[in-house]
C-alpha cells in the first residue's frame, strides 16, 4: 500500500479516502494480507503531522502499524531500488522491491502510473475493489 493511500485515510482526504478507507478495513479479513512498507509509513506519518499534529499522527500510526503487516525493506531492496534503470522515484523503487520481497500480488497506489515499470499489477483501491472484493 502506497504512501498516498495511506495519506487519504489518515487526513481523510476525499474522494480517495471512501476507497482507501474501504481497502484498509480489509486487514481484518483472512482472505487478504494487507502490506506497506516503512517508508510509506515515514510518508504518512509526516503528512498526517502536518494536519493533525505529532501526537494524534503518533496515534494514528500505531493503530495503523498493529493492523497492517509491514514488508521488509533491507540491504538487498535498497540496492535493488537503486540499481534498477527502469526506476527514477527512488522511494517508488524501494515500495516495488519490498512488495516483491514480501510477496505481495499488487501494489495499491491513487498513482498507478508512478509504478510504470512494475512486474505485479499496480492498481488504485477503487480497482482493487471492483477487481478483488466485489466480485
Amino acid at each position: 500500500m502506497d504512501a498516498n493511500i495511506l495519506v487519504s485515510v489518515l487526513n481523510k482526504e476525499f474522494p480517495a479516502y471512501t476507497y482507501s478507507a474501504r481497502v484498509l478495513s480489509l486487514v481484518d479479513n483472512s482472505k487478504f494480507e494487507v502490506y506497506t512498507s516503512p517508508i510509506c509509513l515515514a510518508i504518512a506519518f509526516y503528512f498526517a503531522e502536518k494536519k493533525s499534529g505529532r501526537r494524534k499522527a503518533k496515534e494514528k500510526i500505531q493503530l495503523l502499524v498493529s493492523k497492517i503487516k509491514i514488508a521488509e525493506s533491507d540491504k538487498l531492496t535498497v540496492l535493488k531500488a537503486s540499481r534498477d534503470k527502469f526506476i527514477e522515484d527512488f522511494e517508488d523503487g524501494l515500495e516495488y522491491y519490498a512488495a516483491l520481497k514480501a510477496g505481495c500480488k499488487c501494489i495499491l497506489t491513487q498513482n498507478t502510473s508512478d509504478f510504470y515499470f512494475s512486474k505485479v499489477p499496480a492498481v488504485t483501491a477503487e480497482q482493487f475493489l471492483e477487481k478483488y472484493v466485489l466480485n
